[in-house]
Formats: C-alpha cells, sequence, structure tokens
C-alpha cells in the first residue's frame, strides 16, 4: 500500500471526544460521566456542546442526544459504552 494511502493511526491523546447535549438532561449526565472517565484514563481530550446554542447541532441531533463524537465524526448517542468508547480511541 503506498504510503499516502495509508492511516496513520492517531494515539488516544491526539484525539477529541465531543459530546453534544443539553442541561438538564439525565442522559446527557450519564454520558459525561463516561466521557470524562475514559478520557481521563486515555488521555484525550474532550469538549462539550450545548445542542440549545447551535443551529447546525440542532438540526442534526435533537433527536438523537446526547451524541458522542470522536474526531468530528458521530461514534454513538443515547447511551455511551465505555469499552466501546476506549477502542475507538484506541486503547
Amino acid at each position: 500500500m503506498s504510503p499516502v494511502l495509508r492511516r496513520t493511526k492517531k494515539k488516544p491523546e491526539e484525539r477529541v471526544v465531543t459530546l453534544i447535549g443539553k442541561p438538564g438532561c439525565h442522559l446527557c449526565d450519564d454520558a459525561r460521566a463516561v466521557v470524562e472517565k475514559v478520557c481521563a484514563e486515555t488521555g484525550a481530550s474532550w469538549e462539550e456542546k450545548d445542542i440549545n446554542q447551535d443551529t447546525e447541532l440542532h438540526r442534526a441531533y435533537w433527536e438523537q442526544i446526547p451524541v458522542v463524537l470522536v474526531d468530528g465524526e458521530q461514534h454513538t448517542f443515547w447511551r455511551v459504552d465505555p469499552d466501546r468508547l476506549r477502542r475507538a480511541l484506541g486503547s
């Protein structure tokens, strides 16, 4: 395989997890706890976005919150499986 076509695997600490949710959402609270824990264990960084503050996110994900993205790609929604997230982060 050509080096240009070979995908470089990112290390967990190079990954970014995004949690999309809203205040007062108990599933979002549960997801946040999982994301915080897994990111602390793996060294990945994470951010949280409020779906009420972004029209694009609201249109795309309203019926799925909480939504978790890994490096901008949708990973899961509603419930976050910690083992699956660890695998997605490469650890």
